[in-house]
């Protein structure tokens, strides 16, 4: 069984001639069904462009991404689509609900878009909230919310329609130490009982060490040599790396 996503060579430059401004570079990563991987790096190392490139958001410079076993670049763009809303949920840092939909129907877009009967959306969306201790907030638009609330609805949104893999940039970002410790918990828990795929980027080390193995962007590279793999990956062990590398 080939893995959901496999990357090789991928490189991403910005500008032309002079203003070139790499930003992947020779981008090589593999994540295994069931996995929850994390690439970690500083801000502006290339993180979220390595997302939008895998999610087929954008195209790469050179090299290749291969996500449920099809090869973005030898997709059209419609095709691309298609697979992306059949493969890819996606958590943002910044939520991107949609703030004139309440929480339920936000949760139910992505079976909206797919056409699915009322009936069903509600028999998938309603023990969705319920999970993830929402359903109190269901007729509450995204600015009646807490940042916690608001990402564990963005998480139920990506979980709606069981993509497999789950694509989550900086998904901690806007919340307390707090809201993000149960936001961590609850996708861990997605892995662990759901067997969801989940590519996790951050730089947060407490984040990381909810993951399965955590790789490293360093200057536009995933460094091959320093790898962390669980299980029991602890925050000292983060920093180790981090330290190493003088991130």
């Amino acid at each position: 069984m080939p893995a959901i996503l496999h990357v090789e060579g991928l490189n991403k430059t910005y500008g032309e001639g002079a203003s070139a401004t790499p930003v992947l570079r020779s981008v090589d990563l593999t994540v295994e069904a069931g996995e929850f991987v994390c690439v970690m790096g500083p801000s502006g190392s290339g993180k979220s462009t390595l997302l939008h490139l895998i999610a087929g958001l954008d195209e790469a410079g050179e090299g290749t991404v291969e996500l449920d076993g099809q090869d973005l670049s030898r997709l059209s763009g419609r095709e691309r689509t298609l697979l992306r809303r059949r493969t890819v949920g996606y958590v943002f840092q910044f939520f991107n609900l949609l703030p004139n939909l309440t929480v339920s129907e936000n949760v139910a877009l992505p079976l909206l878009i797919e056409g699915r009967p009322k009936a069903e959306q509600a028999h998938i969306v309603q023990p969705l909230l319920e999970r993830f201790d929402i359903q109190g907030r269901a007729h509450a638009r995204p600015h009646q919310l807490s940042g916690g609330e608001m990402q564990r609805t963005s998480i139920a949104r990506a979980l709606a329609a069981g993509k497999p893999l789950l694509l989550c940039d900086e998904p901690t970002g806007n919340l307390s130490q707090k809201a993000g410790q149960e936001v961590m918990e609850t996708l861990r828990a997605v892995c662990d009982e759901d067997g969801r795929t989940i590519l996790l980027v951050t730089h947060n080390p407490r984040d990381a060490a909810f993951a399965d193995t955590v790789r490293f962007l360093v200057d536009g590279k995933i460094e091959r040599e320093h790898v962390l793999r669980g299980p029991g990956l602890t925050v000292e062990d983060v920093h180790g790396s981090l330290s190493a590398l003088s991130i």
